[in-house]
């Protein structure tokens, strides 16, 4: 599978919710940690695994601020 096909096999970020992130993140660890891939292919899955961690770090960062938000808005 060339570098280019297997980029086309993952679902862009802005599709997923939360928890599909986390879930195919912890599928990329387990890809990952099995080394049985070429070291393009690893750095592919690394890369993507970058990405989902980056991407549920904000998601999370802003279910804190809503929740922060709730509670001052509540205190009023």
């Amino acid at each position: 599978m060339s570098d280019q096909t297997a980029r086309q096999t993952f679902r862009p970020l802005e599709e997923l919710s939360y928890e599909a992130a986390r879930d195919e993140l912890i599928e990329v660890v387990k890809i990952l940690e099995l080394g049985q891939m070429s070291l393009d292919e690893s750095l592919h899955y690394w890369e993507r695994g970058e990405s989902l961690a980056a991407y549920c770090e904000t998601y999370l960062d802003g279910a804190s601020q809503r929740v922060e938000d709730a509670l001052a808005k509540r205190e009023q």
